[in-house]
């Protein structure tokens, strides 16, 4: 019988194909109005202050029920992704998600668009966890790394197209419009991806080889490849029986996998606190420094066209430097850049290395929550790993705006650029210490590494390593 060694070997056998970019695209819709509606809040909210339906005070609590509803939306992805499998959780949270912005459409008060939000928030946290986990599981491992910066590029372009259409619609036609638009987006997707299938990487992990094997099977025939052939060498290949139990919530705290857990935790938290303290604050900062409203977006928008370049680098990197020493190196980088921001004094120089600090960023962005956070869990814990590191970090982001204003009010522009710097070097040691590197190797390679670590005195089992790892 195959077991899910067998069909990670074959899913990494196929070329790359047609399949692959519409499962990109299935995958990428979704998340891409998840974004689209977190990017919206701005506007919304701005609108709202403007028509007097909402205050401060009510603004300032349905950001904090978004950042709640996405925290609790890591979680239960977790669980709900690695009990019920992929597909059903993906259809699940998307569902939810999507009726819930229908509603806040509707929403007859501030209150009521609050209480949405937190059930959006739900929707939008669980779909970043199984997005990106779903993705790592079809990828053969020599692509996988760049789809995943495939797949936080194009997400990552939902801010200029929020940003567009909050000013062509909010003026004329009210706020009303822009959660109808990512509510009926989300549920045509919905309808879209009835058609995606399971994981067959999760059916293998729960012992429905059958069910497993039909999909690979119809995925070799998309690609043009002869199943009979691909069985017999994985056959050949792979040949130590799979020793995997089906994994506890606890296990992510066990010897084995507590340095994989802390890792990821290290790097979601990272990201979250240098993203929130630079992306979300520099225009407040430059308008602290002395700089007009209009002069402040400018640069900003002149540092945040690094966004995209970030995603470009992190494509062309992924699969040379790997993720690992990616995240090492650029996090190293963008201390460096940090570190002499506060001395810049022209506009030219505070315009180049805010862009080189974007850029890095979203290179580390890729790098981390895209890519390599779910390559560190075995499949039958995958989706549970990258939960509780999304909701760690997660929970992380909801103070981080206290710390930043702290820090700015205390010793201004220096003191946030420390916390940058300081949170980037504490990540370069842990990954650079704790990490292992994850480049082009089978998901089932990386697995036996933590699953045999500790079976004979503490060293990996290398020969069932390299067996599970695509020829």
């Amino acid at each position: 019988m195959q077991n899910e060694a067998s069909i990670g070997y074959r899913l990494d056998s196929v070329p790359l194909s047609g399949y692959h970019w519409r499962l990109l695209g299935l995958i990428a819709a979704g998340m891409y109005f998840d974004s689209f509606d977190i990017y919206i809040a701005g506007t919304v909210l701005a609108a709202m202050i403007h028509s007097g339906e909402s205050t401060l005070k009510l603004n300032a609590m349905f950001v904090s029920v978004t950042f709640l509803g996405m925290m609790a939306g890591a979680w239960l992805s977790g669980l709900l992704g690695d009990r019920f499998g992929r597909r059903f959780c993906y259809q699940f949270n998307l569902g939810i998600y999507g009726f819930a912005s229908i509603a806040a459409a509707l929403a007859p008060s501030m209150y009521w668009l609050i209480f949405f939000r937190l059930v959006m928030g739900i929707g939008m946290g669980a779909e970043i966890v199984v997005g990106y986990g779903t993705l790592s599981e079809f990828i053969p491992a020599a692509w996988r790394g760049r789809f995943g910066t495939i797949l936080n590029l194009i997400i990552n372009t939902s801010l200029f197209l929020s940003t567009f259409l909050g000013w062509l619609i909010v003026p004329h036609y009210g706020w009303r419009w822009m959660f109808a638009i990512a509510g009926c987006g989300a549920l045509v997707v919905w309808f879209l991806r009835k058609s995606m299938p399971e994981s067959p990487r999760w059916l293998a992990s729960r012992n429905r080889v059958a069910e497993a094997d039909r999909i690979v099977s119809n995925i070799e025939t998309a690609c043009g490849v002869d199943s009979t052939a691909v069985i017999a060498a994985a056959a050949q290949q792979l040949r130590h029986p799979d020793t995997r139990d089906n994994g506890r919530l606890g296990d992510l705290f066990a010897r084995r996998l507590l340095t994989r857990t802390i890792t990821g935790i290290t790097v979601l938290v990272a990201l979250f606190v240098v993203n929130y303290a630079f992306v979300s604050w520099i225009p407040t900062f430059l308008v602290k420094q002395g700089h007009s409203v209009s002069n402040s977006l400018g640069l900003t928008a002149v540092m945040f066209a690094g966004g995209p370049v970030g995603s470009l680098i992190a494509f062309a990197l992924a699969e040379r430097v790997g993720r690992k020493w990616g995240i090492v190196l650029f996090s190293l980088i963008c201390a460096g850049f940090g570190a002499a921001y506060p001395f810049a004094q022209s506009e030219v120089a505070i315009a180049a290395l805010g862009f080189a600090i974007t850029c890095c960023i979203y290179v580390l962005s890729s790098f981390s929550v895209a890519t390599y956070v779910p390559e560190l869990f075995p499949t039958e814990l995958r989706l549970r790993g990258s939960g509780v590191s999304n909701t760690v970090g997660r929970a992380v982001s909801i103070v981080v705006p206290y710390v930043v204003a702290s820090a700015f009010t205390d010793f201004g522009i220096a003191g946030v650029l420390a916390l940058i710097v300081g949170t980037l070097l504490v990540q370069a040691a842990i990954v650079g210490v704790l990490g292992t590197e994850t480049r082009r190797r089978s998901l089932e390679s990386i697995a036996a590494e933590v699953g045999n670590t500790f079976a004979a005195g503490g060293q990996p089992n290398d020969d069932r390593a390299a067996s599970a790892t695509r020829p």
